[in-house]
């Protein structure tokens, strides 16, 4: 398993956490803004006309409406993004991070309305008499580049488990296991069974129940974060200004928040920003592509309204609850896991300005002036649970941890911990302390600091499970599509079963672990779709200026 995180974080780092995947994932979306007009801004209410089925026409070919594409697309990208995801980049960078996922979704509104409108134009119809589209067709039919088609399908089978699969299954299972108590196999076991019920209807079935969910999970959501922010209403005013404040500076230590630079913030705000409205990634072009139209910028257009109701609106009241309850900055008691563990040389306190300094550098790889950071290797003795670290600091979710209690098979452990460069030797012994927390644990105590008490915890978890779910369907639907184009109709039956069967084991695997996969293919769907997009620009300007004047002159 080490091995393997490895790998995965050496990848991470060449792909989604690499410094150059910001800077293009926005200038792409930054170039087409100013290419094109302003699309977001110029079409943002005729968008919401073409929803709504104001100029549709019954004859065209498809096999879904505006609204069911829509509400198929939007179930794909209003998921555990919007709840964990929101959570995770503020613990990596504070409130620096919600404003760069903010310009991620104004350019990414842009961004999704050339890849959905490219890709609608050159949908086919399979084997089967369904409509099959998204990235990988523009790439071999308008680029007459087969290979770099097949290099995406082949990414979007894989982001459909590392981006749709995994993540959603593990963070609903925490959830429910957080405010239920329910074990997370046993939660695991019956949504994958009802996920397995849904998905072998294909595109019709998964449109109908999107559009059944998508609204009511909005609505429920909502509710919840604005009794939040109401509670809190004296704090909305210095969130808000923390935010902007800090988004070209990077956030600074507070409470048991030791910092996060610039680059840092910038990265994981971009980077969960893609997580979440997955513009620039090519994946929602494959829902929209079933859309009832035979005019491929009209299903453009609805597409702009993608990143704004996932980011700007679901993103933001997520983000707002956490930041204004003032939870990012409090450690509570939780179970550690391996994977977010470090033991360090030093005692070191968040008291001590050199300590948090010194900390600063080591969590945000920068240079930290001479005084370096170096993890721990040797032996910790351990009486009844309770470990003597003199000389010794623990990192526990990029907070020192603190009152950690070591148990084996539920009994208090007594005996010598080894630990090697930082890393405890036996993982099967746990520990139990108080640290930061990030993703859903993280939003579930923010729910908490309203009028509605620990009440409050439940609408994050119905609203986890009924995002996570809705995602789930919707990327089974994308790699269904991807498997068709690589292998044909035939292999989309096994492929359903092996990713109802991922849902399930990915509730047992941990979350810090799936959160690193889960951007490593993203990233992978990205880079090739980014490239596609730029050389049919032409193509795409055209087709939107044709369009546009047909509209003007009617």
């Amino acid at each position: 398993m080490a091995i393997f995180e490895n790998i995965i974080g050496f990848l991470d780092g060449l792909l989604g956490s690499a410094i150059y995947f910001p800077f293009l994932l926005l200038g792409v979306g930054l170039f087409f803004t100013l290419y094109l007009g302003f699309p977001q801004v110029r079409f943002f209410t005729h968008a919401w006309g073409v929803v709504t089925g104001k100029y549709s026409k019954d004859a065209a070919q498809g096999d879904t409406t505006h609204f069911q594409a829509l509400s198929t697309a939007l179930s794909g990208t209003v998921g555990t993004g919007n709840i964990g995801g929101v959570a995770f980049a503020i613990f990596l960078g504070g409130p620096a991070a919600l404003f760069w996922m903010w310009m991620t979704a104004f350019l990414g509104m842009t961004t999704k309305f050339v890849e959905v409108s490219i890709s609608h134009r050159y949908r086919i119809v399979d084997d089967d008499g369904r409509i099959a589209g998204g990235p990988m067709y523009y790439m071999e039919r308008g680029l007459n580049m087969k290979w770099l088609a097949v290099f995406f399908a082949a990414a979007m089978v894989v982001s459909s488990f590392g981006g749709g699969n995994l993540p959603q299954s593990n963070n609903m299972a925490t959830g429910l296991e957080t405010s239920f108590g329910l074990p997370t196999w046993v939660s695991g076991l019956v949504l994958a069974t009802l996920l397995g019920l849904v998905i072998v209807g294909g595109i019709r079935r998964i449109a109908l129940v999107a559009a059944s969910i998508v609204p009511l999970m909005g609505v429920l959501y909502a509710i919840g974060a604005l009794a939040v922010a109401v509670s809190n209403l004296d704090q909305i005013g210095p969130s808000f200004a923390a935010i902007f404040q800090d988004a070209f500076t990077g956030s600074a230590a507070t409470g048991g928040f030791l910092g996060a630079s610039f680059a840092y913030a910038f990265n994981r705000g971009v980077n969960r920003g893609l997580f979440s409205n997955e513009a620039g990634q090519g994946s929602a072009a494959v829902a929209h592509a079933s859309a009832r139209t035979d005019e491929p910028v009209s299903e453009g257009m609805v597409s702009i309204l993608e990143p704004f109701i996932d980011t700007l609106v679901i993103c933001t009241l997520t983000g707002l609850v956490i930041l204004s309850s003032g939870v990012w900055t409090e450690k509570f008691e939780t179970d550690f896991s391996d994977f977010d563990t470090e033991y360090l040389s030093g005692e070191y306190s968040e008291d001590d300005p050199d300590h948090v300094r010194a900390l600063f550098a080591h969590l945000n790889f920068v240079d930290s002036g001479g005084d370096n950071v170096a993890p721990f290797t040797g032996t910790v003795l351990v009486t009844g649970g309770n470990a003597d670290l003199a000389g010794v600091t623990v990192l526990h979710n990029r907070s020192i941890a603190e009152d950690m209690h070591f148990t084996l098979d539920g009994e208090p452990f007594t005996g010598a911990l080894a630990v090697d460069n930082g890393r405890q030797v036996r993982t099967e012994i746990e520990i139990r302390g108080r640290s930061l927390l990030h993703s859903v644990p993280l939003t579930a105590e923010a729910f908490k600091r309203s009028f509605f008490g620990e009440f409050g915890q439940y609408a994050v978890t119905v609203g986890l499970v009924l995002f996570a779910f809705s995602t789930a369907i919707a990327w089974s639907y994308y790699g269904d599509r991807a498997m068709t184009f690589l292998f044909g109709t035939r292999s989309v039956m096994p492929y359903r079963v092996v990713y109802v069967l991922g849902f399930f084991l990915a509730t047992v695997v941990d979350t810090s672990l799936i959160w690193l996969i889960s951007a490593v293919t993203l990233a992978l769907m990205t880079l090739p779709n980014l490239f596609g997009l730029v050389l049919m620009r032409k193509e795409v300007k055209a087709l939107t200026n044709t369009y546009w004047s047909k509209f003007k002159g009617r």
